[in-house]
């Protein structure tokens, strides 16, 4: 299926229903409720899903938004962080998540799961290679030394992130609703694809964990030279939950309409994700409504919904 998020048109709104059947209108008949939805939405939300103008395919953590943060910031709280009372704040507010997405039907939770304290460096990466100096002695001292400190302090936010999915489980089976880990978009973020083969082996008991592939986050590092979009894809796709679609301008413009950058080869990489997981995509607000429409009209006509269509692959992984 593909779904729509609601991050490109929540602040346009102050009801629920009303974003729901805008996006409709886009030819999205599925919806994700993202990270910045203000509690005063809901309720439209669940109107919607009562009456059956929309379905919910997953909801963003943070969603509703806490009430004390003002603005769109799903990173204020972290599974990560070195303070306990940060860290139960952001179980608290996955629980609320996990709770919203049993009300609306939804049977997956996106999270991320936090950073690695230190110095931006990626973003350091993306100026010099916007200038194009990639290939120089500055920018290679800069990937290096961001290699080597992530490496030194990860051991420790990537513990108290991992405990935190720990604590979440019993609701998570309770309701439902899958817990899906997104890929991230700087190399300070959590986790690392390293990481994922820990956390993976290490919930690979549980039915409720898994991964959550966001093409232009993944493709922002893959510009980067951090990893290799292929292989950092194969490597999750056997857990995948659900992914965010959308393109990326050269090279960490992201969350842009899809075919309109070039940025990500979706005709190279849909084949790897497996059968009927969810594809959310994922705008930017700033991207206007005729290029989503023709987009995805673009869409259907090269990959389908996925539900039924095969695409022609050997690499295909279809789901059970």
């Amino acid at each position: 299926m593909i779904a729509f998020s609601t991050c490109w048109n929540t602040h346009r709104h102050n009801d629920g229903q009303a974003i729901a059947e805008e996006v409709l209108k886009l030819g999205f008949d599925s919806i994700e409720i993202s990270h910045g939805t203000r509690l005063t939405l809901m309720e439209g939300f669940f109107r919607a899903v009562d009456q059956n103008v929309i379905k919910v395919s997953s909801v963003h953590h943070p969603c509703p938004s806490p009430i004390e943060i003002l603005q769109d910031a799903p990173d204020v709280y972290e599974f990560s962080d070195s303070l306990q009372l940060n860290r139960n704040r952001a179980i608290k507010l996955a629980e609320q998540s996990l709770e919203t997405a049993a009300r609306v039907g939804a049977s997956r939770m996106v999270v991320h799961l936090g950073s690695v304290p230190m110095k931006p460096i990626t973003t350091d990466l993306e100026y010099l290679a916007l200038s194009g100096k990639q290939f120089g002695r500055d920018y290679i001292a800069a990937k290096l030394e961001l290699v080597r400190q992530r490496q030194a302090l990860a051991s420790a936010p990537f513990d108290r992130a991992l405990k935190a999915i720990e604590a979440l489980l019993p609701l998570a089976e309770k309701v439902g609703v899958k817990i899906g880990i997104e890929t991230r978009s700087h190399f300070e973020q959590i986790p690392t694809f390293a990481e994922f083969e820990t956390l993976m082996d290490h919930f690979k008991d549980s039915p409720w964990v898994g991964t959550w592939h966001d093409f232009g986050h993944v493709q922002r590092q893959a510009n980067l030279g951090l990893l290799n979009h292929e292989e950092a894809l194969r490597a999750i796709a056997p857990n995948l939950v659900g992914c965010h679609i959308h393109d990326v301008g050269w090279p960490h413009r992201d969350h842009r309409v899809p075919f309109s950058s070039n940025g990500v080869d979706f005709p190279a990489l849909l084949p790897l994700v497996p059968l009927n997981v969810p594809l959310i995509w994922e705008i930017s607000r700033s991207q206007p409504k005729e290029a989503i429409v023709k987009a995805r009209d673009e869409w259907m006509r090269q990959f389908g919904d996925r539900d039924t269509v095969y695409l022609p692959s050997a690499t295909a992984i279809a789901t059970p």
